[in-house]
Formats: structure tokens, C-alpha cells, sequence
């Protein structure tokens, strides 16, 4: 996929008509969001941090942020991983939700970063 493929958005905006498929890939549901304004096409929370990397991050963020990404990425190496982001680089263009506040500098970025560096 290229670059231009995938967006990063916050599960809370509106769904615009530009979003191709839209993939929630937080682990947990956003608090206060239904399911019908969210306009889903699927909710990848496998894709997610682990509960325990997720955990790890969030006690010192700052100082944890270049090994998050370096643990986050391993997770997502196994295979079975690496089936998930070869079915979504099917799609045309992609949507990546999540609930958090800057999804440009987040574990999404590191997401749409990886399904974009192969192709």
C-alpha cells in the first residue's frame, strides 16, 4: 500500500467519504461511542498493543515511547500478525480508528507505517 492508502483518524470524528475501509484497531471500545456512529467495517483489536506492552507504556510514556515501538513492532511480526496486515493491504484505502487523542503519534502511526513499508 502506499502512504496516501491509509489515514489515521479518532474513532469519535465523523465518517467521511474518503475513509475506504474503516478499522477500529484499539483493544478496547471507545468509551461513550456506539457502534452505529462509529460506521465500522471491522474492529482488528488483535492488531492492537498486548493489554501488558499497552500497561508497560502508559506508567512512563516519555521514557518508554522508542522501546514501545521496537516491542509493539515485534508483536506485530508473528505470523499470524503478519496475515492480518497482508488482508488488510487488500483493500483499496484504509481507515485507522482509534480512540486516542494524537493518532499521528501513536501505536496507529507505528500500524499504518508498517502496512505501508511493504509496498
Amino acid at each position: 500500500m502506499r502512504p496516501d492508502q491509509v489515514r489515521l483518524r479518532r474513532a469519535y470524528d465523523p465518517p467521511s467519504p474518503d475513509d475506504g475501509r474503516r478499522i477500529l484497531v484499539d483493544r478496547l471500545w471507545p468509551r461513550g461511542l456506539s457502534k452505529e456512529a462509529a460506521q465500522l467495517d471491522e474492529w482488528a483489536k488483535e492488531l492492537a498493543p498486548s493489554t501488558e506492552l499497552r500497561r508497560w507504556f502508559h506508567a512512563a510514556p516519555e521514557a518508554h515511547a522508542a522501546e514501545f515501538a521496537t516491542r509493539y513492532r515485534a508483536e506485530l511480526a508473528t505470523p499470524a500478525q503478519r496475515d492480518r496486515l497482508a488482508a488488510l493491504r487488500t483493500h483499496p484505502s484504509l481507515t485507522l480508528l482509534t480512540a486516542t487523542r494524537d493518532p499521528t503519534h501513536s501505536f496507529a502511526a507505528i500500524l499504518a507505517e508498517l502496512l505501508t513499508a511493504h509496498g
